[in-house]
């Protein structure tokens, strides 16, 4: 029989067990609210630039003469060739644009240590389109308190109709972002006409309708979820900044203690934050400054704009939130000596002297490239061929590439085996013997069906290395390429 006390334990009702808290948590939708001041101009100074070039880089026309395209800046896939204007970068110069890739990533790390997320908060695409996205949503839905009320509102003609002209003009620019991208690729004039006409192929309608989504998607409801939660840069842009880094900060020292602040009251005693949260309100991302540095902010400078009006109101000193640099707000929360900006320092020293390497390399590989290009490939099966006489011939393809826009006539040689003659098959060859003159038509590769054959007397042993050069008809420019004659063994 159970004693008293467990029985009275239980008939004691117990508490419920707590729910697990949750794994994710709901997104908190940001109400950016509009504001105007320095660096808002600045943003759409920016988004204006970035977006024209964007949109109109494509319909630039470049005359190279009859036979090239007349697109200034062209990714030619089908002809397997990047133009920009007079510059033509073909396959085998790929490290061009590997270059590239390394001169942006030191960019990006140099900019950063001076700057902070300058890139992110100005010139980032995500930033740009998302910029525009809302402009539009403005427009159409009205400011941050009136977009508010009309998503808590339920749904009615006048909603309806907003949110469908919202919508659909997000939808066009996002259309227009997926067509300028594939304009890069094409023939802008002649694509536009075939797509309207239907008459454009699978490829440029599957890639503009992924653009067009992704667009869509990622400017109009992903927004800062894209700059939290996608994208890698915040998460090692810490990095790239030391305690010299200009970045959007809150002037604390001056801020706290912060409160609400009637016209007429004293200042004594207390901080210039009168609590206004227009910072918050001003901020795409959605995050209070006052609390420190955080992943989100991506240095846009809005809230400093919108703190400069609420400073103005109240009569006090602008800058409350300000570019500075963590050493100088330490010095000033501690009262020491000011500490100026040294933009000059080891970590961007490093960062411009690495520019400035792999742009002078990439110069100087410019600056020499040669309008001529030989690849060379012998054929293994057979290794060779005994002929009649027995003689002993290899075949190779050989495949000059001429970037000039004009016709080259240039110069084949061998050197390695003294007594070789070289044959041809198919080809507008002049000449026999060891030399001969191939001509090559402009901006192709011209292939050659080339046979080196050596007396039986002469043939080496097993193999043995050669070389091809090919010479311009001036004799300056040329290009060699290694291989082997392959003979029997004794």
């Amino acid at each position: 029989m159970a004693s008293p006390a467990r029985q009275a334990d239980r008939a004691t009702p117990r508490p419920p067990t707590p729910e697990p808290p949750p794994l994710y948590a709901p997104r908190a939708r940001v109400y950016p609210r509009a504001v105007s001041g320095k660096w808002r101009q600045i943003k759409w100074a920016t988004l204006a630039l970035l977006l024209g070039l964007y949109y109109l880089v494509p319909w630039l026309r470049w005359d190279r003469g009859p036979g090239a395209p007349s697109q200034a800046i062209l990714i030619d896939l089908d002809h397997r060739r990047g133009w920009f204007f007079d510059v033509v970068i073909w396959p085998q110069e790929i490290y061009f644009v590997t270059g590239f890739l390394i001169l942006g990533a030191f960019g990006l790390f140099f900019a950063s240590s001076l700057f902070g997320r300058v890139w992110c908060g100005f010139t980032c695409p995500q930033t740009v389109w998302t910029d525009l996205f809302m402009w539009v949503e403005r427009l159409i839905e009205g400011d941050r308190n009136e977009r508010m009320r009309l998503d808590r509102q339920p749904m009615s003609a006048g909603k309806a109709v907003r949110k469908t002209l919202k919508h659909t003009a997000w939808l066009a620019i996002a259309a227009a972002t997926g067509g300028a991208w594939v304009f890069y690729y094409v023939d802008a004039p002649t694509t536009l006409v075939k797509i309207f006409r239907g008459e454009a192929s699978m490829e440029v309608y599957a890639f503009i309708g992924l653009f067009t989504a992704t667009t869509y998607v990622l400017a109009g409801w992903a927004r800062e979820q894209v700059c939290t939660y996608m994208c890698p840069w915040p998460r090692f842009q810490a990095a790239m900044l030391d305690e010299q880094s200009l970045i959007v900060t809150y002037q604390k020292w001056r801020g706290e203690k912060r409160g609400k602040h009637k016209s007429g009251d004293s200042w004594a005693g207390r901080g210039d934050c009168i609590d206004c949260n227009l910072c918050v309100a001003v901020c795409p991302t959605g995050i209070d400054i006052r609390d420190g540095q955080q992943i989100e902010c991506i240095g846009c400078g809005l809230c400093i704009d919108a703190c400069t009006q609420t400073m103005d109101k109240v009569g006090r000193p602008t800058g409350l939130i300000r570019w500075d640099t963590l050493a100088a707000q330490q010095a000033k929360e501690t009262g020491a000596a000011a500490v100026p900006w040294r933009p000059v320092r080891a970590r961007t020293l490093l960062y411009a002297a690495l520019l400035s390497v792999v742009a002078a390399v990439m110069l100087v590989v410019f600056a020499l490239r040669a309008d001529t290009e030989l690849t060379v490939q012998r054929d293994r099966n057979p290794n060779f061929v005994r002929l009649s006489n027995g003689d002993i011939r290899n075949s190779y393809a050989v495949k000059v590439l001429n970037k000039r826009r004009t016709p080259q006539h240039v110069g084949l040689e061998i050197d390695g085996l003294p007594s070789a003659q070289l044959g041809f098959v198919g080809a507008d060859v002049e000449g026999s013997g060891r030399t001969a003159t191939l001509t090559v038509q402009p901006d192709t590769v011209g292939t050659f069906r080339v046979f080196v054959t050596v007396p039986a007397a002469a043939a080496p042993a097993g193999a043995k290395p050669i070389t091809f050069t090919v010479r311009d008809e001036a004799g300056s420019g040329g290009a060699s390429h290694d291989a082997v004659f392959v003979g029997p063994g004794r």
